[in-house]
């Protein structure tokens, strides 16, 4: 794992396509059946085109962008603001730029991006460093 230095420092990571299976494995794993993550039928009902990813899927990709750069213990918080739906079909990439250092904690500033430049999250964490 690589330990958080500078303002600045940055991190990256490109989920996986959000697919249907993704969507309905996701939903039976989370317990989240909400129809508009899963069932087209369901959102044209609504006026929705298709299905679309559930925001928490997309905080946990952040998650994982934050624990593959440190272990899940020096994790101090973790927030974020929904901003737009990830369509189905999307490759969200989630970043992280460190915004500041000190007192043995870094901040960082958290983004989930589609590739059409769309942010679907805004959030930020705290982090121990060494």
């Amino acid at each position: 794992m690589r330990t958080i230095l500078n303002p600045g420092d940055s991190l990256s990571l490109e989920a996986p396509k959000i697919t249907r299976t993704v969507l309905a494995l996701y939903a039976g794993a989370s317990g989240d059946h909400n129809p508009v993550h899963i069932d087209t039928d369901a959102c044209h009902a609504v006026g929705i085109p298709d299905v679309f990813a559930h925001g928490m899927l997309s905080m946990a990709y952040l998650g994982r962008l934050l624990t593959d750069w440190v272990p899940q213990e020096r994790v101090r918080s973790y927030g974020v603001r929904f901003s737009a739906i990830t369509p189905v079909n999307a490759t969200p990439v989630c970043t992280g730029t460190v915004t500041k250092v000190g007192n043995g904690l870094a901040h960082l500033d958290l983004t989930v991006t589609l590739p059409d430049g769309t942010v679907t999250l805004k959030g930020s964490a705290t982090v121990t460093v060494d």
